[in-house]
């Protein structure tokens, strides 16, 4: 009797995952502008450093065997903790919207990126980032719904920065390799922080890395298996499979370029939420 109900425990727990997962899925964020971060100046010339971020990621970015980017979150020194978040607030202290666009994306991106390994830090030790619940609702897991951070007198998340900002501003399918959610699914977190001046170089090699890792698509006998990003965020491709493959043409190097040379429709997608960790 003890063990049927033990089974009956198990059997509940993952059916109320898979619903979680189900809903996660159908609510992943639109993009909705916020029209208040349209303001920006075309003919400004100042620029923002970015080097602090910079020699963080230099320091704590492992790459695995796999060509995966982990943190080594375990072993951040205390000051590069207080530095990282001096980093966070310095930028929070910024007119952002007196810059010009260039600017404007290579902060928007570097400050997504900085909250989350910040948000890990100040809950670590985790498995995964869906772990770290900052929001209420039963569904809602993650960190992405909570103000973490103030711009121009203004409260911010995560999702707000995301889907709210630098999707619909710069309606660039890119910012999905560019951003960061410190998930071993997700595209590499950068070890160089973004600059105005190599932004589409930057965008471009992220793509590419993506893409042509097994992580972001692979042909198996025959069926195409591709990243949960083209799912969730379809309408960022194109909308329907052919245009997802067409994204994925323009950046395959030769091998991939070949596998997909007869395929036409997507079978299935893969997403990995453990913690890009450095084991």
């Amino acid at each position: 009797m003890i063990i049927k109900q033990h089974q009956k425990t198990r059997t509940l727990i993952v059916l109320i995952a898979l619903l979680a997962l189900t809903q996660e899925v159908q609510s992943a964020p639109k993009a909705e502008i916020w029209a208040r971060w349209l303001t920006h100046n075309p003919h400004s010339v100042e620029t923002i450093s970015h080097q602090q971020w910079d020699l963080f990621l230099k320091a704590y970015i492992r790459a695995d065997q796999n060509h995966v980017n982990r943190i080594n979150y375990a072993h951040v020194k205390f000051e590069d903790k207080k530095g990282l978040k001096a980093y966070i607030e310095w930028l929070g202290t910024l007119p952002i919207s007196t810059y010009n666009r260039d600017q404007q994306r290579a902060f928007w991106i570097n400050l997504y990126n900085a909250l989350t390994i910040s948000v890990i830090l100040e809950h670590y030790p985790v498995d995964s980032i869906m772990e770290i619940k900052l929001s209420s609702g039963f569904f809602t897991r993650g960190p992405w719904e909570k103000k973490i951070i103030s711009i121009e007198k203004e409260k911010l998340s995560l999702n707000d920065i995301e889907h709210r900002i630098l999707r619909p501003i710069w309606q660039d399918p890119r910012t999905h390799y560019a951003v960061n959610c410190a998930s071993l699914g997700c595209p590499n977190l950068s070890n160089d922080a973004f600059t105005a001046v190599g932004m589409e170089e930057q965008l471009n090699n992220a793509a590419s890395a993506f893409i042509n890792h097994t992580r972001g698509a692979e042909v198996k006998r025959g069926k195409l298996i591709v990243s949960s990003i083209y799912e969730w965020f379809k309408e960022d491709f194109g909308n329907n499979d052919t245009k997802v493959i067409e994204h994925l043409r323009r950046y395959a190097k030769p091998t991939l370029l070949q596998n997909l040379a007869q395929i036409n429709r997507i079978e299935g997608d893969q997403y990995d939420w453990q913690l890009n960790d450095v084991k």
